[in-house]
């Protein structure tokens, strides 16, 4: 019976397990030999696919996983374009179809997987695992990256080694393990990414006055680079609402208003009135109007200064009342910059309700206004005194919005700036989970990114996914902490086991599959000169002729 079973075992790849610890055997389910391709578009959730009550109510994209799968999909349009050239030339060692590797670097470790390898195409799939990994995970990605070129040691000596070469120790252990580093450097275009804890940042009053600050002027450069702004100026409704503005002895005494947070507040009239406001932002105002191509008026009393000031009065409300008007605190207040970063505006005061004459006052004006002071606010911890002067300041506000893309992740427009490869991101999370709620910048770079290619035994990697099948499915295994997933580090066995398709792993992001093509390779059309076509046997031979 036990030869049967071992013939049939061999036959149909289904490894042997004994039956409850005891000498007789079954076979399990079957080490999968070709791949069964199944819909793997994943399906990211933003503002584009949400009800809107959702995103008001709460984030949608507030797992961190749902959110940073986006760099996962960046990298594998990077890998469309170089890895069949990369292959070919080289640079991941010897493959074939179904070979696994593993591209690991500091927080981006995906799992490839070849699919088909043809005469000048590969077709791959990527598997990318969370950045805020387990601790197995971890221990692994450090097996991964340390060096073995430090071990001296042969059995229980160290007589050391020589140059270029692994010591017997260090010789031994790479040969027992299931995996190898094929490239210790591999270079992929992608982002880095930067995170710094927007509670320390706005910790003390003084930080949130100067975070104030650069959304009002945010405000007022909007408002004077607008085209709109001579029909705003000349709207009936909107001056009509503001003309109590500049009646004498008039503040707008909201109590989300403070001398804490607030530069211009009046003390005299306890608010926020014209003549302080002109007090500390009309130098601002008549230099963003004089950078304008069409002359306007630029007096303190003139339609643009009070449109300036009704404005800063509405954006500083709305943070009040998104805050639930305890901006005093800081929990509240991160809150409520978050609303406002997102878009959630809340108008509440019938003061402000002038403001729906025309709905680009909120949307152009005073909502990049709130993204813009973040930037402004965060770049003043590198260099505190650069944007006193108005020059500075309106310089590098047009360079943020011409080479930088402030937007809220779950905004369709945030993914579609990851994939078209911009430059510079910013963005406010929230991250919420079971040990921590917390509000972090996040700052992406696009850069070249170094990246370590490890090749995984292809049978290990069949054989894993089959015994998590066999467990999970088979035996029912619900513990969510069981064995099979810990680390070890011979195999990568928790780096596989949570690469593997839900619900035996849980990968963050699995790519379609995904063919890379030799001719999209620069390096490598330099030296075959490119795909030979009817076309390019005809230029040839009119170069030829004319030469």
């Amino acid at each position: 019976m036990l030869f049967v079973q071992a013939l049939l075992s061999a036959l149909f790849s289904t490894p042997l397990n004994p039956l409850l610890g005891s000498a007789v055997f079954i076979m399990s389910y079957a080490r999968p030999l070709k791949f069964w391709e199944r819909d793997y578009n994943t399906k990211r959730v933003d503002h584009s696919n949400t009800r809107l009550v959702t995103q008001l109510d709460r984030n949608p994209g507030a797992d961190d996983n749902n959110l940073n799968s986006i760099f996962y999909e960046h990298l594998t349009r990077s890998l469309q374009h170089t890895l069949c050239g990369d292959l070919v030339l080289g640079r991941w060692g010897n493959y074939g179809p179904g070979d696994c590797f593993v591209l690991a670097s500091d927080y981006l470790n995906a799992l490839v997987h070849l699919i088909e390898v043809g005469n000048g195409l590969v077709t791959f799939q990527l598997r990318g695992l969370e950045f805020r990994g387990t601790y197995c995970q971890q221990r692994e990605v450090e097996a991964i990256t340390e060096g073995v070129e430090e071990d001296e040691g042969c059995c229980c000596c160290e007589p050391g080694h020589l140059p270029r070469v692994l010591s017997f120790n260090a010789a031994f252990g790479q040969r027992w393990l299931a995996w190898e580093v094929t490239a210790s450097k591999y270079v992929l275009e992608g982002y880095s990414i930067s995170d710094n804890n927007a509670a320390s940042m706005l910790q003390v009053f003084d930080l949130r006055k100067i975070l104030i600050t650069y959304y009002v002027r945010s405000i007022i450069y909007y408002v004077s680079r607008s085209p709109k702004l001579e029909a705003w100026l000349s709207h009936e409704g909107i001056a009509t609402a503001l003309r109590p503005v500049r009646a004498p002895g008039y503040a707008d005494s909201d109590p989300t208003f403070s001398l804490s947070v607030d530069e211009d507040y009046d003390l005299r009239l306890s608010g926020l009135s014209l003549p302080s406001f002109c007090a500390v932002h009309l130098e601002w105002i008549q230099y963003c109007a004089s950078r304008r191509g069409q002359p306007v008026d630029q007096d303190w009393n003139s339609p643009l200064v009070t449109l300036c000031f009704g404005l800063c009065v509405l954006g500083r409300r709305a943070l009040g009342t998104a805050s639930h008007s305890m901006s005093a605190s800081l929990e509240p207040f991160l809150y409520g910059l978050h609303a406002l970063f997102k878009g959630d505006f809340r108008i509440t005061s019938p003061r402000d309700e002038w403001v729906f004459a025309d709905m680009d006052l909120l949307h152009r004006v005073v909502a990049p206004g709130v993204r813009m002071a973040l930037k402004l606010h965060q770049d003043h911890f590198t260099s505190p005194d650069e944007y006193e002067e108005p020059a500075a300041l309106y310089d590098a506000i047009a360079a943020n919005e011409e080479r930088l893309v402030i937007s809220h992740e779950g905004d369709p427009a945030w993914r579609s700036a990851i994939l078209s490869n911009t430059p510079s991101l910013l963005a406010l999370r929230h991250v919420l989970d079971d040990a921590s709620d917390e509000y972090k910048i996040i700052m992406l770079n696009r850069r070249h990114l170094s990246f370590r290619v490890i090749k995984v035994n292809r049978e290990c990697v069949r054989g894993l996914w089959a015994g998590q099948q066999q467990e999970l499915v088979f035996l029912r295994n619900r513990n969510p902490e069981r064995g099979s997933i810990q680390n070890a580090k011979q195999a990568l066995r928790n780096m596989i086991n949570s690469s593997c398709d839900q619900p035996l792993g849980y990968p963050i992001y699995v790519s379609p599959l995904t063919t890379s093509l030799a001719g999209s390779h620069p390096q490598l059309r330099a030296l075959w000169g490119g795909p030979i076509s009817l076309g390019a046997i005809a230029r040839w031979l009119l170069r030829s002729w004319q030469r």
